[in-house]
């Protein structure tokens, strides 16, 4: 029997350990920074003062194996509802394929329902092909094509 997920919000403490999830990957190694802190504490502190976000860390054991961070997002569309926006889910890469994804999904669908969002989506980068299986698994459908543009930070 898998021991049990415990999903809780993600305290300061835990800013080390969601920055070694989301760097464990070929992706994340390109874009985070896990020898400089500041930054994603900085980005933390945001994020938790603001009643829209929910950034949240998964537990087993007392030890974070995994994170997702919620938006909940007001919208004209959809008759004026809410949905929720899904990001940055990780589970640590030596606990993967011991369901722990799927309970977070599933937490943070019960989430979404409380706060009575009509959708639920995600992105997830076009490489990430595991994760395109695991998300239709779950009863995600690729309805979009997403776009982004990397914008240069401000000039001084």
């Amino acid at each position: 029997m898998a021991e049990p997920v415990r999903m809780r919000r993600a305290q300061v403490e835990d800013v080390a350990e969601i920055v070694a999830m989301l760097s464990d990957d070929a992706i994340g190694r390109g874009r985070e920074d896990t020898g400089d802190l500041g930054p994603y504490l900085s980005a933390f502190k945001e994020i938790d003062a603001d009643p829209r976000q929910l950034l949240a860390v998964a537990e087993t054991g007392g030890r974070a194996v995994g994170t997702l961070q919620l938006t909940f997002i007001p919208y004209l569309s959809r008759g004026g509802s809410t949905r929720a926006l899904v990001e940055a889910v990780r589970v640590r890469a030596e606990e993967r394929g011991r369901g722990i994804g799927a309970r977070m999904m599933e937490w943070a669908e019960s989430q979404a329902r409380e706060r009575g969002c009509s959708l639920i989506q995600l992105t997830s980068d076009r490489t990430r092909k595991n994760a395109h299986r695991f998300y239709g698994r779950l009863g995600y459908d690729p309805t979009h094509v997403g776009f982004k543009k990397a914008l240069p930070p401000p000039a001084d």
